[in-house]
């Protein structure tokens, strides 16, 4: 039976249900209207209280019931939360993996699949921390440094971020731009005008929910094209299986295994993550609706990274099996394409031109969002294309990117340098997401536990070391394994 309620209508206080009809309606039958209704009649109210009382809304009646369910983990429900976690592994699919993955497969055959699955199992802990951050506060990775660091440290910490966030465009534009030069002869720079306006305009037209549905659109074509790719090749399955899980490092190896980490644990992800989770976001006075987030975005994540991973192997593999297998040696995409064309066929090639494309066109959208985003949050405002902080953080982000290419001789090269400089920036992106969800006083009671700061802290290691290795491979060389 539905409990005593009170409200006060600022007449006094006036019970719920009426004296003498303590067994008032089921609860379990009660919605916010008849409970309206019920008010307005039955004598509940004087007639002077009635009048005074029909200012209150619906939401004030919506509060009496705010607690009486607890969150069901319906079988469809979750389908509300997809989106956040398809946006971020549409980061991790772009043309700068696009080039590590390919010079990985066609260079080291399948040995270096291991790195795909560390950096994925990594991404999956840091993205959810990202999450996590943005769910509990309210903010995101940004707002939150400059709300609780202090302004030095913040404005350092987040200025590099933005020149990730810079690097990133500069990959994701001109894969896009290599992808039009595949399908049509473009020129590069032309490719990389048509691209950089196209996402512009994407970005400064249309809402998130428009773009989130393009972009989960973009990926499930993606991962089509290569389970089309994967039915031309042989790929010899057991050797491949124990690549997933047995490091190696093959001599020359180091510098594309911090290219394919680059290319999978992104720096302008995590920011993203953060803000746009908040697109979930219903009440963060009730902790009960938090924990129901957290528990659904998890799911979000775990999947989402799930179907990058799979996309991310298959390039490996699909490289391997067509290049590394028959001692062919690449070192630009277009080569790429146009050696599947005669190994697998004209249909083959243009497959693998146009997922280029959608990866290019659906990642520089991202990338623009979390600069946006990264930018916006250093005035401690939340990403609003319609607010003037967030459009410039949009065009600083791709503007000096699509003029950098102008300069690029190389593009191939171009877009495994830029994910190398991705994994140099990653640490200092972890130091201060760790430096947050740790901190009570930012977290409250979700602040991490001490087993997710000892596994943060050792990801964290972990892209030092290799960081570390990057360095004493590229002045002394021969790092092997």
């Amino acid at each position: 039976m539905c409990p005593r309620l009170h409200m006060d209508f600022r007449l006094g206080l006036i019970d719920y249900p009426p004296p003498g009809n303590e067994n008032g309606p089921d609860a379990a039958v009660l919605d916010i209207y008849s409970a309206r209704a019920y008010l307005f009649s039955n004598n509940a109210l004087s007639p002077h209280s009635k009048n005074e009382a029909r200012h209150v809304t619906l939401d004030t009646v919506r509060k009496w019931f705010r607690h009486r369910h607890k969150p069901r983990l319906g079988g469809l429900e979750i389908l509300k939360y997809i989106g956040p976690g398809m946006l971020v592994t549409v980061g991790f699919i772009d043309p700068g993996n696009w080039a590590a993955n390919v010079a990985a497969g066609a260079g080291f055959g399948y040995s270096l699949l291991w790195m795909v699955t560390l950096a994925t199992l990594m991404l999956i802990v840091l993205q959810h921390n990202a999450a996590h951050l943005g769910i509990a506060t309210g903010l995101c990775i940004s707002e939150a440094a400059v709300a609780h660091l202090r302004p030095t440290a913040a404005r350092s910490l987040l200025g590099s971020a933005m020149l990730a966030a810079v690097a990133t465009a500069l990959a994701e534009l001109l894969g896009a731009a290599i992808a039009l030069n595949m399908l049509f002869g473009m020129p590069i720079w032309i490719g990389t005008l048509l691209t950089t306006s196209f996402v512009a305009w994407m970005l400064y037209s249309n809402s998130y929910r428009r773009i989130e549905k393009i972009i989960i659109a973009f990926v499930s074509l993606i991962g089509l094209s290569f389970i089309y790719e994967l039915t031309l090749v042989n790929i010899p399955w057991g050797h491949a299986a124990a690549s997933w899980f047995t490091p190696s490092f093959p001599t020359g190896s180091i510098p594309i295994i911090m290219s394919v980490l680059g290319a999978v644990v992104m720096p302008h992800n995590l920011f993203l993550h953060s803000e746009v989770i908040q697109s979930r976001q219903w009440n963060l006075e009730d902790k009960e609706v938090i924990r129901h987030q957290l528990r659904y975005e998890f799911a979000d994540t775990l999947m989402s990274m799930m179907v990058g991973w799979g996309i991310n192997s298959a390039m490996i593999l699909v490289a391997a099996a067509t290049f590394f297998s028959q001692g062919i040696q690449v070192d630009a995409l277009e080569q790429a394409q146009l050696m599947l064309r005669p190994i697998l066929g004209d249909a083959a090639a243009i497959v693998f031109a146009l997922a280029l494309l959608m990866a290019g066109l659906s990642s520089s959208v991202t990338a623009g969002m979390a600069g946006g985003s990264i930018f916006a949050g250093i005035f401690s405002e939340p990403f609003d294309i319609k607010d003037s902080h967030s459009k410039f953080g949009v065009g600083l982000t791709l503007f000096p990117a699509a003029l950098a290419i102008m300069f690029i001789t190389s593009p191939f090269q171009g877009l495994v340098v830029s994910q190398i400089l991705l994994s140099i920036q990653l640490p200092l992106t972890i130091y201060l997401q760790l430096r947050l969800t740790s901190s009570r006083k930012v977290m409250g009671e979700f602040v991490n536990t001490p087993w997710h700061n000892t596994v943060l802290v050792s990801i964290g290691g972990i892209v030092v070391g290799l960081n570390m290795l990057l360095l004493w491979d590229t002045f002394f060389g021969g790092v092997a394994g």
